[in-house]
């Protein structure tokens, strides 16, 4: 270790693991979102769905803010910006309008005035039960997720909400972990 701005300090230490990593080390709310439902049997191990869906949302050039997609393949639902979405939904329909008529998928939903609430942290990778804190913190307000989706870092959960809940949800979580001692 050495410090070349002052050689009689001793200098940083880098290693690969940290002691007093925070589990959370913040919370964010993402606002003015709708999510976006297309569901059906007809997705149902047929290659090529999700594609068609994402490349009629990119067409309608709007963004995908969170992405899940439940395990039978029977739904994938997304996150836009409010101000998109209409037109998302047209896009979208538009694409699988066969599949409509057909009645292998159903009409595309939307639900508007929801918010994503991000739980970000390094701490959180490897570590059991901080879903379940989160999930717990939320509920214990009274408070429904609609759609959860962590990516395989590990190092952020993302749940969406009812907008009007949006706030209380935060300030559960900021709570659960006590982050105001942080």
């Amino acid at each position: 270790m050495l410090n070349s701005f002052d050689p009689d300090h001793p200098g940083t230490l880098i290693c690969n693991e940290t002691t007093d990593t925070p589990v959370i080390k913040g919370i964010t709310a993402i606002r003015n979102l709708s999510i976006v439902t297309v569901q059906g049997r007809g997705m149902q191990g047929v290659p090529g769905v999700a594609g068609r869906v994402f490349s009629a949302v990119a067409r309608s050039g709007a963004s995908v803010l969170m992405i899940t997609q439940s395990s039978s393949e029977q739904s994938i639902c997304f996150v836009v910006r409010t101000a998109e979405a209409k037109s998302v939904v047209a896009m979208v329909e538009r694409e699988i309008e066969l599949e409509i008529m057909r009645g292998e998928l159903e009409r595309v939903v939307k639900q508007d005035e929801v918010a994503i609430i991000a739980v970000v942290g390094v701490g959180m990778r490897g570590r059991p039960g901080i879903a379940g804190r989160v999930f717990s913190a939320v509920a214990e307000s009274n408070i429904n997720i609609i759609s959860i989706a962590q990516g395989s870092s590990e190092d952020h959960l993302s749940l969406v909400v009812a907008h009007s809940d949006v706030d209380e949800g935060v300030r559960a979580i900021h709570r659960q972990f006590q982050l105001e001692q942080v």
